[in-house]
Protein backbone atom coordinates (compact mmCIF):
# COMPACT_ATOMS: atom_id res chain seq x y z
CA UNK A 1 0.00 0.00 0.00
CA UNK A 2 1.52 3.32 -1.12
CA UNK A 3 1.24 6.70 0.58
CA UNK A 4 -1.27 7.79 -2.08
CA UNK A 5 -3.34 4.65 -1.53
CA UNK A 6 -3.25 5.18 2.23
CA UNK A 7 -4.49 8.74 1.77
CA UNK A 8 -7.43 7.47 -0.30
CA UNK A 9 -8.32 5.01 2.47
CA UNK A 10 -8.08 7.54 5.30
CA UNK A 11 -11.62 6.81 6.50
CA UNK A 12 -10.96 3.07 6.96
CA UNK A 13 -8.78 3.43 10.10
CA UNK A 14 -11.15 6.13 11.34
CA UNK A 15 -14.02 3.68 10.89
CA UNK A 16 -12.15 1.05 12.93
CA UNK A 17 -11.79 3.54 15.79
CA UNK A 18 -15.47 4.48 15.48
CA UNK A 19 -16.45 0.81 15.88
CA UNK A 20 -14.25 0.62 18.98
CA UNK A 21 -15.75 3.78 20.49
CA UNK A 22 -19.35 2.70 19.86
CA UNK A 23 -18.60 -0.79 21.19
CA UNK A 24 -16.91 0.64 24.30
CA UNK A 25 -19.90 2.88 25.07
CA UNK A 26 -22.35 0.00 24.64
CA UNK A 27 -20.10 -2.26 26.73
CA UNK A 28 -19.95 0.33 29.51
CA UNK A 29 -23.74 0.54 29.53
CA UNK A 30 -23.89 -3.26 29.67
CA UNK A 31 -21.66 -3.53 32.77
CA UNK A 32 -23.73 -0.87 34.52
CA UNK A 33 -26.98 -2.70 33.76
CA UNK A 34 -25.88 -6.32 34.34
CA UNK A 35 -23.34 -5.58 37.14
CA UNK A 36 -20.86 -8.43 36.55
CA UNK A 37 -17.95 -8.94 39.01
CA UNK A 38 -15.75 -5.85 38.89
CA UNK A 39 -12.66 -7.70 37.63
CA UNK A 40 -14.67 -8.68 34.51
CA UNK A 41 -15.64 -5.13 33.56
CA UNK A 42 -12.59 -4.66 31.36
CA UNK A 43 -13.20 -8.02 29.66
CA UNK A 44 -16.84 -7.20 28.86
CA UNK A 45 -15.98 -3.76 27.44
CA UNK A 46 -13.12 -5.24 25.41
CA UNK A 47 -15.36 -7.95 23.91
CA UNK A 48 -17.89 -5.36 22.76
CA UNK A 49 -15.19 -2.97 21.55
CA UNK A 50 -12.58 -4.92 19.53
CA UNK A 51 -13.37 -7.29 16.64
CA UNK A 52 -11.33 -10.05 15.00
CA UNK A 53 -10.68 -7.84 11.97
CA UNK A 54 -7.42 -9.39 10.82
CA UNK A 55 -8.17 -13.09 10.62
CA UNK A 56 -11.84 -12.81 9.61
CA UNK A 57 -11.36 -10.11 6.96
CA UNK A 58 -8.39 -11.95 5.45
CA UNK A 59 -10.68 -14.95 5.00
CA UNK A 60 -13.92 -13.23 3.95
CA UNK A 61 -12.75 -10.52 1.52
CA UNK A 62 -10.47 -12.61 -0.77
CA UNK A 63 -13.03 -15.45 -0.75
CA UNK A 64 -15.74 -13.11 -2.07
CA UNK A 65 -13.38 -11.82 -4.76
CA UNK A 66 -12.61 -15.32 -6.03
CA UNK A 67 -16.27 -16.08 -6.77
CA UNK A 68 -17.07 -16.62 -10.47
CA UNK A 69 -19.70 -13.90 -10.57
CA UNK A 70 -17.86 -11.36 -8.46
CA UNK A 71 -20.65 -9.14 -7.04
CA UNK A 72 -18.37 -6.11 -6.81
CA UNK A 73 -17.57 -5.93 -10.52
CA UNK A 74 -13.78 -5.99 -10.10
CA UNK A 75 -11.21 -8.30 -11.63
CA UNK A 76 -10.56 -11.16 -9.19
CA UNK A 77 -6.84 -10.40 -8.79
CA UNK A 78 -7.42 -6.67 -8.25
CA UNK A 79 -10.32 -7.31 -5.89
CA UNK A 80 -8.28 -9.82 -3.87
CA UNK A 81 -5.30 -7.44 -3.64
CA UNK A 82 -7.58 -4.61 -2.48
CA UNK A 83 -9.21 -6.95 0.03
CA UNK A 84 -5.85 -7.88 1.54
CA UNK A 85 -4.91 -4.20 1.73
CA UNK A 86 -8.17 -3.32 3.50
CA UNK A 87 -7.78 -6.25 5.91
CA UNK A 88 -4.12 -5.45 6.65
CA UNK A 89 -4.82 -1.79 7.36
CA UNK A 90 -7.79 -2.70 9.57
CA UNK A 91 -5.68 -5.24 11.45
CA UNK A 92 -2.84 -2.76 12.00
CA UNK A 93 -5.12 -0.11 13.52
CA UNK A 94 -6.97 -2.69 15.61
CA UNK A 95 -3.73 -4.20 16.96
CA UNK A 96 -2.44 -0.80 18.03
CA UNK A 97 -5.77 -0.04 19.73
CA UNK A 98 -5.88 -3.38 21.56
CA UNK A 99 -2.34 -3.21 22.93
CA UNK A 100 -2.36 0.53 23.71
CA UNK A 101 -5.89 0.91 25.16
CA UNK A 102 -7.58 -2.39 25.92
CA UNK A 103 -4.47 -3.93 27.49
CA UNK A 104 -4.36 -1.21 30.15
CA UNK A 105 -8.13 -1.44 30.65
CA UNK A 106 -7.93 -5.20 31.23
CA UNK A 107 -4.87 -4.84 33.46
CA UNK A 108 -6.53 -2.13 35.55
CA UNK A 109 -9.53 -4.32 36.42
CA UNK A 110 -7.35 -7.43 36.80
CA UNK A 111 -5.21 -5.50 39.30
CA UNK A 112 -8.36 -4.65 41.25
CA UNK A 113 -8.98 -8.39 41.65
CA UNK A 114 -5.39 -8.91 42.84
CA UNK A 115 -5.63 -6.00 45.28
CA UNK A 116 -8.84 -7.38 46.76
CA UNK A 117 -7.19 -10.79 47.16
CA UNK A 118 -4.09 -9.26 48.78
CA UNK A 119 -6.29 -7.17 51.07
CA UNK A 120 -8.11 -10.28 52.26
CA UNK A 121 -4.79 -12.05 52.83
CA UNK A 122 -3.48 -9.09 54.83
CA UNK A 123 -6.53 -9.19 57.08
CA UNK A 124 -5.96 -12.89 57.74
CA UNK A 125 -2.28 -12.33 58.52
CA UNK A 126 -3.10 -9.44 60.85
CA UNK A 127 -5.65 -11.57 62.68
CA UNK A 128 -2.95 -14.16 63.31
CA UNK A 129 -0.67 -11.55 64.86
CA UNK A 130 1.92 -11.68 62.10
CA UNK A 131 2.15 -7.95 61.39
CA UNK A 132 5.47 -6.17 61.50
CA UNK A 133 6.44 -2.95 63.18
CA UNK A 134 6.97 -0.47 60.36
CA UNK A 135 9.33 1.60 62.48
CA UNK A 136 11.82 -1.27 62.49
CA UNK A 137 11.53 -1.90 58.74
CA UNK A 138 14.30 -0.05 56.94
CA UNK A 139 12.54 -0.60 53.60
CA UNK A 140 9.40 1.17 54.79
CA UNK A 141 11.21 4.43 55.58
CA UNK A 142 12.55 6.83 52.97
CA UNK A 143 16.32 6.91 52.72
CA UNK A 144 17.42 10.47 53.39
CA UNK A 145 20.90 11.38 52.30
CA UNK A 146 22.49 14.66 53.25
CA UNK A 147 24.57 15.42 50.21
CA UNK A 148 24.20 19.15 50.52
CA UNK A 149 22.42 21.35 48.06
CA UNK A 150 23.98 19.67 45.05
CA UNK A 151 21.93 20.45 41.95
CA UNK A 152 21.35 17.87 39.25
CA UNK A 153 21.62 19.24 35.74
CA UNK A 154 18.58 19.33 33.46
CA UNK A 155 20.32 17.01 31.00
CA UNK A 156 20.82 14.33 33.66
CA UNK A 157 17.19 14.65 34.79
CA UNK A 158 15.97 14.34 31.22
CA UNK A 159 18.20 11.32 30.65
CA UNK A 160 16.90 9.63 33.81
CA UNK A 161 13.30 10.33 32.80
CA UNK A 162 13.91 9.00 29.28
CA UNK A 163 15.50 5.79 30.58
CA UNK A 164 12.64 5.31 33.05
CA UNK A 165 10.10 5.61 30.23
CA UNK A 166 12.04 3.26 27.95
CA UNK A 167 12.28 0.62 30.69
CA UNK A 168 8.63 0.90 31.72
CA UNK A 169 6.43 -2.15 31.32
CA UNK A 170 3.64 -0.04 29.82
CA UNK A 171 5.78 1.03 26.87
CA UNK A 172 6.94 -2.55 26.27
CA UNK A 173 3.34 -3.71 26.10
CA UNK A 174 2.36 -0.94 23.68
CA UNK A 175 5.21 -1.95 21.37
CA UNK A 176 4.25 -5.62 21.34
CA UNK A 177 5.52 -7.71 18.38
CA UNK A 178 2.20 -7.26 16.57
CA UNK A 179 2.40 -3.47 16.96
CA UNK A 180 5.99 -3.38 15.71
CA UNK A 181 5.02 -5.55 12.73
CA UNK A 182 2.19 -3.13 11.86
CA UNK A 183 4.54 -0.13 12.04
CA UNK A 184 7.18 -1.88 9.90
CA UNK A 185 4.51 -2.80 7.35
CA UNK A 186 3.40 0.83 7.14
CA UNK A 187 6.97 2.03 6.65
CA UNK A 188 7.67 -0.49 3.88
CA UNK A 189 4.43 0.38 2.08
CA UNK A 190 4.69 4.15 2.42
CA UNK A 191 8.42 4.68 1.71
CA UNK A 192 8.88 4.17 -2.04
CA UNK A 193 12.63 3.28 -1.95
CA UNK A 194 12.06 0.64 0.75
CA UNK A 195 8.99 -0.73 -1.03
CA UNK A 196 10.89 -1.14 -4.31
CA UNK A 197 13.62 -3.01 -2.43
CA UNK A 198 11.22 -5.68 -1.13
CA UNK A 199 8.14 -5.71 -3.37
CA UNK A 200 8.14 -6.60 -7.06
CA UNK A 201 9.50 -9.47 -9.16
CA UNK A 202 12.71 -7.55 -9.88
CA UNK A 203 13.20 -6.31 -6.30
CA UNK A 204 16.63 -7.28 -4.88
CA UNK A 205 15.12 -8.52 -1.59
CA UNK A 206 11.99 -10.02 -3.11
CA UNK A 207 12.82 -13.37 -1.48
CA UNK A 208 12.19 -11.84 1.96
CA UNK A 209 8.77 -10.60 0.85
CA UNK A 210 7.94 -14.02 -0.63
CA UNK A 211 8.98 -15.78 2.58
CA UNK A 212 6.91 -13.38 4.71
CA UNK A 213 3.89 -13.88 2.43
CA UNK A 214 4.28 -17.66 2.65
CA UNK A 215 4.43 -17.57 6.45
CA UNK A 216 1.47 -15.16 6.55
CA UNK A 217 -0.69 -17.45 4.41
CA UNK A 218 0.10 -20.34 6.74
CA UNK A 219 -0.64 -18.16 9.75
CA UNK A 220 -4.32 -17.67 8.85
CA UNK A 221 -5.38 -21.33 9.38
CA UNK A 222 -3.05 -21.54 12.39
CA UNK A 223 -4.80 -18.62 14.09
CA UNK A 224 -8.15 -20.20 13.21
CA UNK A 225 -7.05 -23.36 15.05
CA UNK A 226 -6.13 -21.23 18.06
CA UNK A 227 -9.64 -19.74 17.96
CA UNK A 228 -11.04 -23.27 18.12
CA UNK A 229 -8.77 -24.17 21.04
CA UNK A 230 -9.91 -21.11 23.00
CA UNK A 231 -13.56 -21.84 22.26
CA UNK A 232 -13.09 -25.42 23.48
CA UNK A 233 -12.21 -24.12 26.95
CA UNK A 234 -15.62 -22.47 27.10
CA UNK A 235 -17.32 -25.88 27.12
CA UNK A 236 -16.15 -26.42 30.69
CA UNK A 237 -18.23 -23.44 31.83
CA UNK A 238 -17.33 -20.28 33.72
CA UNK A 239 -18.58 -17.89 36.37
CA UNK A 240 -19.95 -15.29 33.94
CA UNK A 241 -23.70 -14.77 34.18
CA UNK A 242 -25.99 -15.56 31.20
CA UNK A 243 -27.25 -11.94 31.19
CA UNK A 244 -23.72 -10.69 30.47
CA UNK A 245 -23.20 -13.17 27.61
CA UNK A 246 -26.61 -12.35 26.11
CA UNK A 247 -25.83 -8.63 26.35
CA UNK A 248 -22.52 -9.06 24.52
CA UNK A 249 -24.23 -11.17 21.84
CA UNK A 250 -26.91 -8.51 21.29
CA UNK A 251 -24.34 -5.71 21.08
CA UNK A 252 -21.97 -7.52 18.73
CA UNK A 253 -24.60 -9.08 16.45
CA UNK A 254 -27.40 -6.50 16.40
CA UNK A 255 -26.54 -3.07 17.81
CA UNK A 256 -23.08 -2.68 16.25
CA UNK A 257 -24.04 -3.89 12.72
CA UNK A 258 -27.09 -1.59 12.72
CA UNK A 259 -25.06 1.37 14.00
CA UNK A 260 -22.53 0.69 11.23
CA UNK A 261 -25.22 1.27 8.61
CA UNK A 262 -25.94 4.68 10.13
CA UNK A 263 -22.25 5.64 10.29
CA UNK A 264 -21.49 4.68 6.68
CA UNK A 265 -24.71 6.27 5.39
CA UNK A 266 -23.70 9.51 7.14
CA UNK A 267 -20.15 9.26 5.75
CA UNK A 268 -21.54 8.83 2.22
CA UNK A 269 -23.89 11.78 2.68
CA UNK A 270 -20.95 13.95 3.77
CA UNK A 271 -18.81 12.66 0.85
CA UNK A 272 -16.21 11.22 3.22
CA UNK A 273 -16.02 7.89 1.38
CA UNK A 274 -15.94 6.85 -2.28
CA UNK A 275 -18.79 5.06 -4.03
CA UNK A 276 -16.65 1.92 -4.46
CA UNK A 277 -18.98 -0.91 -3.47
CA UNK A 278 -16.20 -3.23 -2.24
CA UNK A 279 -14.73 -0.47 -0.06
CA UNK A 280 -18.16 0.35 1.40
CA UNK A 281 -18.80 -3.34 2.07
CA UNK A 282 -15.48 -3.59 3.96
CA UNK A 283 -16.39 -0.58 6.10
CA UNK A 284 -19.76 -2.10 6.95
CA UNK A 285 -18.55 -5.64 7.68
CA UNK A 286 -16.14 -4.28 10.32
CA UNK A 287 -19.16 -3.79 12.58
CA UNK A 288 -20.37 -7.41 12.33
CA UNK A 289 -17.18 -9.35 13.15
CA UNK A 290 -16.96 -11.40 16.42
CA UNK A 291 -14.57 -10.35 19.26
CA UNK A 292 -10.80 -10.22 18.78
CA UNK A 293 -8.59 -13.16 19.77
CA UNK A 294 -5.93 -10.89 21.30
CA UNK A 295 -8.27 -10.24 24.22
CA UNK A 296 -7.84 -13.89 25.20
CA UNK A 297 -4.06 -13.57 24.89
CA UNK A 298 -4.06 -10.59 27.25
CA UNK A 299 -6.37 -12.40 29.69
CA UNK A 300 -3.93 -15.32 29.79
CA UNK A 301 -1.01 -12.94 30.40
CA UNK A 302 -2.83 -11.24 33.27
CA UNK A 303 -4.24 -14.48 34.69
CA UNK A 304 -7.75 -13.08 34.93
CA UNK A 305 -10.93 -13.80 32.95
CA UNK A 306 -9.51 -16.56 30.75
CA UNK A 307 -12.37 -19.06 31.23
CA UNK A 308 -14.96 -16.27 31.04
CA UNK A 309 -13.52 -15.09 27.71
CA UNK A 310 -13.62 -18.65 26.36
CA UNK A 311 -17.31 -18.89 27.21
CA UNK A 312 -18.03 -15.52 25.58
CA UNK A 313 -16.10 -16.57 22.46
CA UNK A 314 -17.92 -19.90 22.29
CA UNK A 315 -21.37 -18.32 22.07
CA UNK A 316 -20.24 -15.44 19.85
CA UNK A 317 -18.76 -17.71 17.21
CA UNK A 318 -21.68 -20.14 17.32
CA UNK A 319 -24.10 -17.27 16.73
CA UNK A 320 -21.79 -15.70 14.12
CA UNK A 321 -22.42 -18.69 11.83
CA UNK A 322 -25.92 -17.30 11.28
CA UNK A 323 -25.60 -13.56 11.97
CA UNK A 324 -22.40 -12.99 9.99
CA UNK A 325 -23.91 -14.81 7.01
CA UNK A 326 -26.99 -12.60 7.24
CA UNK A 327 -25.05 -9.35 7.54
CA UNK A 328 -22.70 -10.23 4.67
CA UNK A 329 -25.69 -10.81 2.39
CA UNK A 330 -27.52 -7.72 3.63
CA UNK A 331 -24.49 -5.44 3.29
CA UNK A 332 -23.81 -6.72 -0.24
CA UNK A 333 -27.42 -5.95 -1.17
CA UNK A 334 -27.05 -2.50 0.42
CA UNK A 335 -23.91 -1.39 -1.47
CA UNK A 336 -24.43 -3.01 -4.89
Amino acid sequence: MTLEGLADLWFLPVNVLITCVIGSILGWILVIVTKPPRHLWGLVISCTSAANLGNMLLIILPALCKEKNNPFGEVASTCSANGKAYASLSLAIQIIYIWSVLYFLLRMYANNEVKESNSNNSIIVAANGCTRDVLHDPVGLPQIQNDGNQKVSTTVKFKQLFMKIMRSESLRKIFAPATIAAIVGFLIGIATPIRKTFIGDSAPLHVIYSAAELIGNAGIPSVTLIVGANILKGLSGSGVRPSVIIGILIIRNIFLPVSGIGVIKAAKHLSLVDENSFYLFTLLIQYAIPPAMNIGTISQMLGSGESEFSMIMLWNYILAIFTLTFWIGFYMWLVI
